[in-house]
């Protein structure tokens, strides 16, 4: 029997969808390449905006012809829709079996049917939307999508409760997994070959918290630095209102730390700061932007921009049009203001004409491609070691990897003129590994190099 994994979001789903391929694997199942081939399709979901939330419904819109050609096909829907929408997806889409949210998905274990057709076939109609407040202690299988990096969840939820955000309500309170348990996974990685390593939690920064140990982030990654084999250590994501100077000194003193912080300021004025319940004011995000930049210089910051918050003015905009100019972030993730449902947001008076968002989401991307094709441009004729991933995308020619400060490098591993399998051979034996490259050419969102 075969399984189809499609997932929708962020890199916490992405790595929730490699925890239910794991189930899937463990259990006997191979994987399907197309839908058609399945016997269970599962849709991992992501409610954050509305835009992804109406692209999931467009994909059960689609299946519901899959299922009426095979009606022993059994589809579940993951994630934070099926947390959010519970039941009211089954009305809406019938044909659906299974819903279960983000922190239940140990509950696919019981719910899929045994290939050997021996165990219980399964049920139409379940859900496991339950509270599971175990579900950050248990280990569960995991099939990795790559095999020079991988992603490690060090926490689960958010107290923040900030007034445009759904993972409050999706993903639940916050809960720090045992120090003990992550640093056992981080170790058995390091056996198998992974060089990398990404610590994935809402706000990072509040690690420790409720934990019956004494422990903060900071006192974390001392930990995990002195696994041995991890070359390169990252995490995502930090709230600035928790950024402290610890962390930072933690930053600069430990060579496994690599040099980029993801920090999302959202808007650069201090009244949509306070609407949108982020704790900090500018000023106080510019002077730890500030403190990160002198400790750790050639540090690399990358943020998120929300545009046209309720209430947000002419006036307001322009301050975060002006931050951008102030700081002169590596890169940004900008979005629209998106209603969610249950949020303090949607209360707020003066929401902004859609025609409005859609301007300014322009005028910020267009002052931030020029801010990222300058950072890039600074960068070349200069040698940085970059960890190479794998074949480019783009160039099956070329290699692809990422610089301390996660910039992108594509590069030949042989001479262009060498043959074909040359090129090959030499291309495979460089993959997972730390390599110096010189930088030739500037280009928007990557960099192109050649080997030392």
């Amino acid at each position: 029997m075969k399984y189809y994994l499609k997932t929708y979001g962020c890199q916490m789903n992405v790595h929730d969808s490699e925890k239910i391929a794991g189930i899937f694997t463990e259990s006997g199942y191979g994987q399907a390449e197309d839908m058609k081939d399945a016997d269970v399709i599962v849709i991992n979901t992501c409610s954050i905006r509305q835009k992804a939330e109406q692209k999931v419904y467009s994909e059960l819109g689609r299946l519901k012809s899959a299922k009426k050609n095979n009606p022993h096909l059994k589809i579940a829907v993951a994630g934070c829709i099926a947390q959010q929408k519970g039941n009211t997806l089954f009305k809406k889409f019938p044909y659906v079996d299974f819903l279960f949210g983000p922190g239940n998905i140990d509950s696919l274990q019981k719910w899929i049917p045994v290939p050997s057709g021996t165990g219980q076939a399964c049920k139409t109609h379940i859900t496991a939307l339950h509270n599971n407040p175990e579900y950050h202690t248990k280990t569960l299988p995991i099939k990795r999508e790559g095999q020079v990096k991988a992603w490690v969840s060090i926490m689960y939820g958010c107290d923040n409760f900030c007034a445009y955000c759904v993972v409050p309500y999706t993903r639940g309170r916050e809960r720090s997994r045992p120090s003990k348990d992550i640093c056992n996974e981080i170790q058995n990685l390091a056996e198998q070959g992974y060089k990398e390593i990404t610590l994935l939690g809402q706000n990072v920064n509040s690690y420790g918290k409720y934990l019956s140990e004494s422990i903060d982030f900071p006192d974390l990654l001392k930990v995990i630095h002195d696994v041995t084999g991890i070359e390169r250590i990252r995490f995502v994501t930090s709230h600035p209102r928790d950024l402290s100077q610890k962390l930072i000194e933690t930053l600069r003193d430990l060579p496994s730390l690599c040099e980029h912080i993801h920090l999302p300021v959202q808007s650069g004025s201090d009244k949509i700061l306070s609407l949108m319940n982020r704790g900090y004011t500018y000023k106080q995000y510019l002077e730890k932007i500030e403190m990160l930049r002198s400790m750790i210089p050639g540090i690399a910051i990358t943020s998120d921009i929300i545009v046209g918050f309720p209430g947000e003015t002419d006036e307001d905009f322009q301050h975060t049009m002006n931050a951008l100019q102030e700081i002169e972030f590596d890169g940004i993730f900008a979005f629209k203001y998106s209603q969610r449902p249950d949020t303090a947001a949607l209360s707020l008076p003066v929401h902004i004409d859609e025609s409005v968002k859609s301007q300014r989401l322009s005028m910020v991307l267009n002052i931030q491609e020029q801010l990222t094709y300058k950072k890039n441009k600074a960068l070349e004729g200069k040698i940085l070691e970059v960890l190479v991933e794998g074949p480019s995308e783009t160039d099956s020619d070329k290699l692809t990897g990422r610089t301390r400060s996660n910039k992108i490098v594509n590069f030949y591993a042989e001479n262009k003129s060498s043959n074909r399998s040359n090129r090959s051979s030499s291309s495979s034996s460089l993959i997972g590994r730390l390599i110096q490259l010189k930088i030739l050419e500037a280009k928007q969102h990557s960099l192109l190099g050649e080997v030392v």
